[in-house]
């Protein structure tokens, strides 16, 4: 059934907020140092792939030591399941850092003098996806301040504008963005662009520590931030991602809001997250810690619980950790990273490396694609640039059923041998590099079952890509 956001009556404005914190903390309390056989019938639910709740979320939190290696085991198992072999990569394209908010985190925010403030102009834009194309990305997420240039109009204008270039065989198949929270007519307005998933951070789901980290500017409105997927999906975007940022609560806490916010999602629109996000805070230039810092540790766990909790939703970490981290943190759940990420606007072109101060935080994996690519290959992953779930319209609910009942990587799992090609014929940065990747694919073709995808079309379609042919997915 198509998603039909007409059989759902939410009001424009934001309504009451369905966090309670009372209810989260006491469930994390209650759950503390569960016993192990509780743990396992937990981890045997998740492991049939069904999305746990609040209370089951809290138990594996409240985990020992001892406990936290069954998480782990049954994270790294659950994400093969599902997910397979084939890791996401995709670019930040940051289009404009004006700000009216005062958030003490942020770099971009109104009050920070030292920040440069810029925004691309169109040919800008065109010249940065051209550089981002250059590379061999498909998949972008477009970034912008929080300000009224940066209306729904503008960043429709700018989607459109990603899509139209074309370099080469180069094209960006897939537009992300992350922006700030509209009405339902400026949802409508962008998903006419052809976006492929909306995405937006709570930030903090502690109402108290939300108004002291946001003392200024409309997103302090916490419902406003906290109902804006509630106004995407009645415009019709049934793919939406949502985050927090670790370190400003207890990252207990924030977890448990992550959780809480897909049941709500699921409880009124029948679909939950497609990505969710879970940036650690990082040092910004002028700008504050937060008081809650996670060790890397505390860190990994946590992904292993979201992987657990909500089977089916991809799972994105960014280049603000390093190598070592983001290694690990595939391992127990992560489906999607970023790879030769610039944050200062408009670098991407100018091939500048260093700090302008109009970059939001400090990157801490500056590897290349192709660095990143190699090493994917490396630790028996499979690279991929794959679109095919938006253009084959598997988003929202479709997306979520393929993917808790482990069929999605019948798909994930040839569309990434299909655009690793690609990227080996057109953009390969050396001989051995294209060599190596393509030894990949064809151990990866051999070792697939012949009723786990069609093996010799996708054996043709390989072929093809070699004479000169692009664009193929199942």
């Amino acid at each position: 059934m198509l998603f039909d956001p007409q059989q759902y009556n939410i009001p424009d404005i934001a309504g009451e907020p369905f966090i309670d914190p009372g209810e989260i903390s006491g469930l994390l309390e209650e759950n503390h140092n569960p016993s192990p056989e509780r743990m396992r019938e937990i981890i045997g639910k998740s492991m049939s792939r069904q999305r746990l709740n609040l209370s089951e979320t809290a138990a594996l939190l409240g985990a020992g030591s001892d406990q936290r290696k069954m998480v782990l085991n049954a994270a790294q198992k659950l994400k093969r399941e599902v997910y397979g072999k084939r890791i996401v990569l995709f670019a930040p394209l940051y289009i404009g850092n004006d700000c009216t908010n005062s958030c003490k985190y942020c770099t971009f925010r109104v009050t920070n003098k030292l920040a440069v403030r810029r925004t691309l102009a169109r040919g800008e834009i065109i010249r940065e996806v051209e550089s981002l194309e250059d590379m061999g990305h498909k998949r972008l997420i477009l970034v912008y301040g929080e300000h009224p240039a940066y209306d729904a109009e503008y960043i429709a204008d700018t989607v459109r504008t990603t899509y139209s270039v074309k370099k080469g065989n180069g094209e960006i198949r897939r537009v992300n963005i992350n922006a700030a929270p509209m009405s339902v007519e400026g949802f409508e307005t962008i998903k006419k662009a052809g976006i492929g998933t909306y995405q937006i951070f709570q930030e903090t789901y502690d109402p108290e520590s939300y108004a002291e980290y946001h003392p200024a500017g409309r997103k302090r409105d916490y419902a406003w931030r906290l109902t804006a997927l509630d106004r995407a999906m009645k415009a019709g975007i049934d793919d939406v991602g949502l985050g927090a940022l670790l370190g400003l609560y207890h990252w207990q806490f924030e977890v448990m809001g992550l959780v809480r916010h897909t049941n709500h999602l699921e409880a009124c629109f029948g679909v939950g997250p497609h990505t969710i996000s879970f940036p650690r805070i990082k040092e910004a230039m002028g700008a504050v810690s937060g008081a809650f810092p996670v060790s890397d540790e505390d860190f990994i766990y946590a992904i292993a619980v979201l992987r657990l909790a909500v089977p089916y939703a991809g799972l994105i970490l960014t280049a603000r950790e390093d190598g070592e981290v983001r290694d690990a943190a595939i391992r127990y759940g992560v489906s999607q990273i970023d790879g030769g990420t610039k944050l200062e606007i408009g670098s991407y072109s100018s091939g500048s490396s260093e700090t302008s101060g109009s970059g939001q935080f400090a990157i801490n994996d500056n590897r290349t694609l192709s660095e990143i690519i190699n090493r994917l290959i490396d630790e028996d992953y499979i690279p991929s640039f794959c679109t095919a779930c938006y253009r084959k319209g598997r988003t929202g609910e479709h997306f979520m059923e393929f993917s808790t009942r482990g069929f999605i990587k019948r798909f994930c799992t040839p569309n990434a041998l299909l655009t690793l090609a690609e990227y080996l014929e057109d953009y390969a940065a050396a001989d051995n590099e294209k060599s190596r990747g393509w030894d990949v694919i064809t151990c990866s073709v051999e070792k697939l079952e012949e009723d786990f995808c069609n093996k010799s079309e996708l054996e043709k379609r390989l072929k093809m890509i070699r004479q000169g042919s692009r664009d193929f997915y199942f």
